[in-house]
This record gives structure tokens, sequence and C-alpha cells, in this order.
């Protein structure tokens, strides 16, 4: 099974930057998709970004142009870089990979916003 650690979370304040990674530990076909999701205490977890290599990536609306996701898949890495943000972005933050019959997850890694 393939498994992917996350990391790159942390605190910072309204307007700071974080960079989430996440790495596969087996190669990850280009084509298939890769992204990530959150989740805040007491709200359903939701999609914040994908990604399938040669494809423009898919935002949700509340990303407003803040947030960039990319892939290395050499390094079988994918990366979330998170701009200008708002204690409403504070949630934990999973990877996840599409595979051929089964999304793969990360473990989480937490983010909190706040001044």
């Amino acid at each position: 099974q393939v498994q992917l650690v996350e990391s790159g979370g942390g605190l910072v304040q309204p307007g700071g930057s974080l960079r989430l990674s996440c790495v596969a530990s087996e190669t990850v076909n280009s084509g298939q998709v890769m992204g990530w999701y959150r989740q805040a205490p007491g709200k359903q977890r939701e999609l914040v970004a994908s990604l399938r290599s040669g494809r423009d990536p898919v935002y949700a609306g509340f990303v407003e142009g803040r947030f960039t996701i990319s892939r290395d898949n050499a390094r079988n890495t994918v990366y979330l870089q998170m701009n200008n943000l708002r204690p409403e972005d504070t949630a934990v933050y999973y990877c996840y990979a599409q595979g051929l019959s089964q999304r793969y997850w990360g473990q989480g890694t937490q983010v909190t916003v706040s001044s």
C-alpha cells in the first residue's frame, strides 16, 4: 500500500505563508490525481486542490488565488504553497493520491493561523 508522509504545517500569523509537502513511498503514475483536503474541528472535510500532471490544477473557491499546488514526480512529492493565510484556514491538511482502485491518504499536518 502506498504511504504518504506530510510535513510543513505549523503556527503562522494571519497573512503569513506555509509550504506543505507530501512524499509518497513509491512511484505514483504521473497521470493519476494527487491533491489536498482539509478538515477543521466541527466541519466536514473539504477539497483544497488537486492536480494531474500535464493538466491545469483545480482549486476550491475559498482559495481565491492564494494557494498553489505542484508536483515533482521524480521525487514522488506533491506540494501546497499557501500564502495570505486567514484564521479560517486553520485545519488539519491531508494529502491524497488516487490509485488504480482506491485513494491513499496521508496522516495529516496541522495548520493554525492565529495572532
